[in-house]
């Protein structure tokens, strides 16, 4: 009894630090409202990360709802699936080695069937595996040299003057007004201009007010039709569980640009962006503010154009 009595200050003290780990889980959960999924298309480079920037230094979440297809050009090797070794082990590999490990195996079993032992079947081999084994060895060498001399003919890069003079990419600051502005493309495209960066930051407010707004006439106006579907399944969602998610107050930070390219007719930017907002759940019916409040976002932003019309936001990857 008294041994049991001794622990009691023991328990007191591991139910006090529970209730307070408790407390603190609590108190530590994100209280951030916005979608945390990076969705759309980067047309060839969907499944290819976009690189780091001063805006974004950490590497950008992948890509996780797209229309695009990942046997398209420009899948990076990661995205696809890996090359397996064939099933079986070391019988079932194919060439030279595989079919000589089945004939001895073969062999040696039609010597224990006919009672002459595990090798007794390759008696009657001997001189056909022999002129084998001197053919293979022939052939084997020949490839040999013939991929040592195919190796010795190429240059050692053969696109390396390219890939030598080809643009670092250079952050992108604010601009003096506010803005995106300045800088050169990753890609050698093309460079957008301080009026694609203007356009950029303007989507920006215009996006998150119509979504907060629930207004996907306006968002149709700013987006792709794949980004709209995403953002109407995230709207049906809220009004099912009886909640708007309100965003307002939108403020462009800092923002610099990642890459931009070109295929065909269509125009593509990478732009990561830092920003302030407001960004509340709210409950439908009463108003009232259930979870959120100010907030900052960094996100990294693609938008995409048909040559010589309107931007349109495409993809957003969560950094």
């Amino acid at each position: 009894m008294r041994s049991v009595l001794g622990f009691r200050p023991l328990i007191g003290l591991c139910a006090s630090l529970m209730v307070l780990l408790t407390v603190l889980a609590v108190t530590v959960v994100d209280a951030d409202a916005r979608s945390r999924v990076s969705f759309g298309s980067r047309g060839s480079k969907t499944f290819t990360a976009p690189p780091t920037t001063q805006t974004a230094p950490n590497q950008a979440r992948p890509v996780e709802r797209t229309m695009a297809q990942p046997s398209q050009p420009g899948t990076n090797a990661a995205a696809a699936p890996k090359a397996t070794s064939p099933a079986g082990g070391f019988l079932s590999r194919p060439g030279l080695l595989g079919g000589f490990a089945a004939g001895f195996l073969g062999a040696g079993l039609i010597g224990l069937l006919l009672g002459h032992g595990l090798t007794g079947g390759l008696g009657g081999l001997a001189s056909i595996v022999g002129l084998l084994l001197q053919v293979g060895l022939v052939v084997a060498v020949g490839y040999m040299l013939w991929s040592w001399w195919q190796r010795r003919s190429q240059p050692a890069f053969a696109g390396g003057p390219s890939l030598r003079d080809a643009a670092e990419p250079r952050p992108m600051g604010l601009g003096a007004t506010g803005g995106l502005g300045g800088g050169t493309a990753a890609s050698a495209t093309f460079a957008p201009t301080p009026a694609d960066f203007d356009q950029f930051e303007r989507i920006l407010g215009e996006v998150q007010t119509a979504y907060g707004a629930e207004d996907l006439g306006r968002l149709r106006q700013s987006v792709t039709p794949e980004v709209l579907s995403y953002y109407a399944e995230e709207l049906a969602a809220n009004a099912s569980r009886g909640v708007i998610n309100r965003t307002s107050g939108v403020k462009l930070l800092q923002g610099d640009l990642s890459e931009a390219w070109s295929e065909g007719s269509t125009d593509y930017a990478t732009v990561a962006m830092r920003y302030s907002l407001i960004d509340e759940i709210v409950d439908r019916a009463s108003g009232r503010v259930i979870e959120g409040g100010p907030d900052e976002a960094t996100e990294v932003w693609t938008f995409m154009r048909t040559r010589s019309g309107a931007w349109l936001l495409s993809a957003i990857q969560q950094v």
